[in-house]
């Protein structure tokens, strides 16, 4: 059964929507990192850390337009965009793109070793490695990142404003 169609209201832009993949582009720039130019990889860096940002002055601005004292909106609006930066940061850009770097990079390697093939079989080989990697690994990063920032960044917000889970 398909879920209830939501509201515009209470969709988000980048959770919610096919905006939400951008922040999956340096994964596949680093699974590709074996068959196009350093800039293309570098480019899919641009465009996920684009999308973090985008994400993070979004909550922001979420955070701006509930209805609070004006003593403790500054810190509602900073907390929510420290920790939507901080959490995107590492779970869309760093740790997956790092991994999928290691996986391309160690498949390469073993492939090299371990067969004859031509390099262009390795590299296409090593890019479609990395590219079903990616679906992998999302939710554990995922968890693990809000289980780092649950034990350490999000312990410094003040109490009434702490953010859910990302």
């Amino acid at each position: 059964m398909s879920e209830p169609h939501q509201p515009s209201a209470d969709r988000d832009l980048f959770r919610d929507t096919w905006v939400r993949y951008l922040g999956y582009a340096n994964e596949v720039g680093e699974a590709f990192r074996s068959l196009v130019p350093k800039a293309v990889v570098w480019l899919s860096y641009g465009v996920s850390s684009s999308y973090v940002l985008g994400d993070a002055i979004d909550k922001g601005k979420k955070a701006g337009e509930m209805p609070s004292p004006e003593a403790g909106h500054s810190t509602r609006v900073t907390v929510a965009v420290v920790d939507t930066l901080v959490w995107q940061a590492l779970a869309s850009v760093a740790i997956p793109g790092f991994t999928i770097n290691r996986v391309c990079a160690a498949s390469l390697y073993v492939l090299g070793t371990a067969t004859r093939w031509p390099l262009a079989i390795r590299k296409w080989t090593t890019t479609a490695l990395g590219l079903l990697t990616i679906p992998i690994i999302i939710h554990p990063i995922d968890r693990s990142v809000d289980f780092l920032l649950d034990s350490s960044l999000r312990k410094l917000y003040p109490a009434v404003q702490k953010p859910s889970s990302s």
